[in-house]
């Protein structure tokens, strides 16, 4: 039986369409074995999210090739979406797929071997010329305790920091018929957490009308739990664009206690002359509006956030604006990320770039207010009983795992719980979460 083996570098749907890949090599009779071990074939899921991404990329290429000189190397994703030229002139690479095509990955590796390696086999094309989403269904479960379901595909917000428009193409959306089949899948398989994923999540149904109306994100949403059943415990959002949470979402949020109290709603700074800089469609006074109708209506919800610090221009005192705004809004967790200049991006281009010093200085001074917020919204729930989907076996008779709102829980316990939900009552901070005592399991 051949082998094949896969890593992933970035985000969450890359670790879906990695997987979505593992079953089709599966499929086709290949077994997955771990990347640091012999392999006929290694595909690496590339990320271009920043240069140190790529970097990462093409070191991992390498290893690949010297890990086994004769096996095929297959390069996937987003750096050889953009870049698919650098991509062809690593050495020992026969494959480039880019951010479609996915499906078509066994034929060509297949093809690599039949020629011997001769021909490299480059099908990158337009991602702007995309018009559907390339619905692949799972030919394998996941080997995780939660299941990633992408439902989304594209971003036309052209942040001028970010790169993923181009890596990525037009907005296109999985349809409501393929999200309930798969839905379905994975509850069959004893997922008891779905986790639903995009690059821009909230716009999801733009490119799709049912019976000539406008589908949104909340008949996803509605989708899924109504496939999902009861047999679906808990139902998670990824991240959303803060001026796409509608009045519908919240609604939901509150009434079917499935879906899970949590939201990520990138900020990405606190001062309206870096949003616009950005070009982020919104202004802090929206935001915040935003965060208290939220915490009105759904007490004990997290909201966690990305920050990024050292955009071009920001200097100390509009630093200061985004602390200080930062610290009124009461976050759960809070991503703090060094601006970093990607090459192809508007904002690489920019003048007035921070110096490093200063970024790192002001990460460390945020990241200080991130810990904080993060004790004080834990500190909430101490003495309160939660339900946790324990997911890691931390050794030593601990395991740890997720309550709805996010928030880390470690107990007692081993492999044979988890993948479990427990009810839990909270006892004391440990680590970087609430240590619990377990009271009784749900499934």
């Amino acid at each position: 039986m051949p082998q094949v083996a896969f890593t992933t570098l970035g985000c969450k749907v890359n670790q879906f369409e990695t997987e979505v890949m593992e079953g089709l090599f599966k499929a086709h009779g290949y077994a997955v074995v771990a990347f640091d071990q012999q392999a006929d074939v290694y595909v690496i899921n590339t990320c271009s999210v920043t240069n140190l991404g790529e970097k990462k990329s093409r070191q991992l290429i390498r290893r690949a090739s010297r890990q086994n000189p004769k096996a095929i190397i297959a390069a996937a994703g987003c750096y050889s979406q953009v870049s698919p030229d650098q991509v062809a002139q690593i050495p020992g690479v026969d494959v480039i797929v880019g951010t479609q095509d996915r499906a078509r990955i066994v034929e060509l590796v297949e093809a690599a071997v039949a020629n011997n390696r001769t021909v490299q086999y480059n099908v990158v094309a337009d991602i702007m010329h995309a018009q559907e989403f390339e619905d692949i269904p799972l030919f394998s479960m996941p080997g995780r305790k939660r299941a990633f379901l992408k439902i989304q595909e594209g971003c036309t917000n052209f942040c001028t920091y970010c790169i993923i428009p181009y890596a990525r193409g037009p907005l296109r959306s999985r349809p409501l018929a393929s999200i309930a089949a798969e839905t379905e899948k994975l509850v069959a398989a004893g997922f008891n957490e779905i986790v639903l994923t995009g690059i821009h999540l909230g716009a999801f149904g733009r490119d799709l009308l049912h019976n000539g109306t406008e589908i949104t994100l909340v008949e996803a949403v509605e989708t899924v739990l109504a496939a999902g059943g009861q047999g679906l415990m808990r139902l998670r959002l990824g991240s959303l664009e803060s001026i796409e949470l509608s009045d519908r979402l919240i609604s939901l949020l509150q009434n079917d206690k499935r879906l899970c109290p949590h939201l990520h709603l990138p900020l990405q700074s606190g001062d309206d002359r870096i949003l616009r800089a950005m070009n982020r469609h919104y202004t802090t006074a929206q935001y915040r509006e935003l965060i208290t109708n939220i915490k009105a209506h759904v007490p004990g919800i997290a909201i966690t956030t990305d920050i990024i610090v050292g955009f071009p221009g920001e200097t100390d005192e509009l630093f200061e604006s985004t602390l200080a705004f930062t610290a009124t809004l009461g976050f759960a967790k809070i991503h703090v990320f060094p601006y970093s200049r990607r090459t192809g991006t508007p904002a690489a281009e920019f003048a007035e770039q921070v110096p490093e010093a200063d970024k790192k200085s002001r990460v460390h001074r945020l990241q200080q207010l991130a810990d904080q917020q993060s004790k004080e919204f834990y500190q909430l729930f101490l003495g309160k009983i939660l339900d946790v989907l324990f997911d890691t076996v931390e050794g030593d008779g601990i395991i740890s795992g997720l309550t709805g709102n996010y928030a880390r829980i470690y107990a007692t316990g081993n492999q044979e719980n988890i993948g479990r939900i427990a009810a839990v009552t909270l006892e004391k901070f440990y680590q970087d979460g609430l240590w619990g005592q377990i009271r009784e399991y749900f499934s």
